[in-house]
């Protein structure tokens, strides 16, 4: 076993002056990602601040129907929210369907959406991963990808962002509240969060060294109807091979505005812009929605084990949306 350094914050400047200067510290949260890559060496920090009784483990429901949702918030709690469940019911979805009742017990909502691919090669420290180790090559592009990314990929990664929380944030708008070492607060859009790969796929997100995440901001509903579908290889906890999550509102018989973001398919949570233009003040059938779906793939990069999950996802969201309507 590694040795490293343990230390438990009791505020955020405590916190922040831990990690500063200390370019191998992380923060722990529940732990439910980050201590199982400790065991498998992927990860070797010299020291883990852990943040879990830090004060942003409440959710608070605002007048105008938006939610504060703390960074430190259990996936179990939130999940049995009420007002979460009433008016965002695709969050409640995805929390249900994204892992155990044991992992919902453990689990924060900032740890949630940090949490690292889950591609084999990345997990496997006798493979090439430049999410891993930098410039050693991509093992799963001429290997086994059927469950990575087909689209915002890289020649030097095809990694897929694993989390459910984050695809069902990205359809509700959601926004990230970050504190800074120095204490300022800083707002991330939850789709500006995670970092495509391009040439340097080690660099997952925005956050710099010493960022907190203390919440996530969700704005009112901007429709009525909203769900989440995971399509996976096994009813019980697994991770999708690809999901939607989908926020309707229909206007006589017209779509009048229309979320959707796609998980399983992309590094980081995939909007669909260029289908929600599309559909909006159509009255669409099966197909129209497919070749929208099609549109948001133009830059699709898909491998040939994964290739499928094109169809898939159109014919995903087609079926929520004829369920929503």
């Amino acid at each position: 076993m590694r040795a490293f350094r343990y230390a438990r914050a009791t505020d955020p400047g405590e916190a922040a002056a831990l990690v500063a200067g200390v370019p191998d510290a992380v923060y722990l949260g529940g732990g439910t990602n980050l201590v199982d890559l400790m065991k498998l060496g992927v990860l070797r920090p010299g020291l883990v601040v852990d943040v879990s009784g830090l004060p942003y483990d409440t959710v608070a429901h605002r007048p105008d129907g938006g939610v504060l949702i703390g960074g430190a918030v259990r996936g179990r709690r939130l999940g049995l929210d009420e007002g979460i469940r009433s008016r965002f019911p695709a969050l409640t979805r995805a929390l249900l369907s994204g892992a155990s009742a044991q992992i919902r017990t453990q689990a924060t909502v900032a740890g949630n959406l940090l949490q690292r691919t889950r591609c084999p090669y990345f997990q496997d420290t006798g493979t090439p991963c430049n999410r891993r180790s930098p410039g050693s090559g991509c093992a799963a592009i001429p290997g086994v990808h059927r469950d990575l990314a087909v689209i915002g990929t890289s020649d030097a990664c095809v990694a897929s962002h694993p989390s459910d929380l984050a695809v069902a944030l990205a359809a509700y708008d959601a926004v990230v509240e970050v504190r800074r070492p120095d204490g300022e607060q800083r707002l991330v859009p939850i789709h500006e969060l995670h970092r495509l790969p391009g040439d340097t796929p080690w660099i997952e997100t925005v956050l710099e060294p010493g960022d907190l995440i203390t919440g996530v901001h969700l704005p009112p509903p901007a429709a009525p109807s909203a769900t989440y579908r995971k399509v996976r290889d096994r009813w019980s906890y697994a991770f999708a091979v690809v999901s939607v999550a989908a926020v309707l509102r229909v206007e006589a018989g017209r779509v009048g505005d229309v979320r959707i973001a796609l998980g399983g398919v992309a590094p980081r949570p995939w909007r669909l812009w260029a289908t929600e233009r599309a559909l909006v003040g159509t009255d669409p059938g099966d197909d129209d929605v497919r070749a929208a779906t099609r549109l948001a793939f133009a830059d699709a990069r898909p491998l040939p084990g994964n290739a499928f999950k094109l169809d898939l996802a159109a014919d995903l969201v087609a079926a929520v949306l004829r369920e929503l309507r």
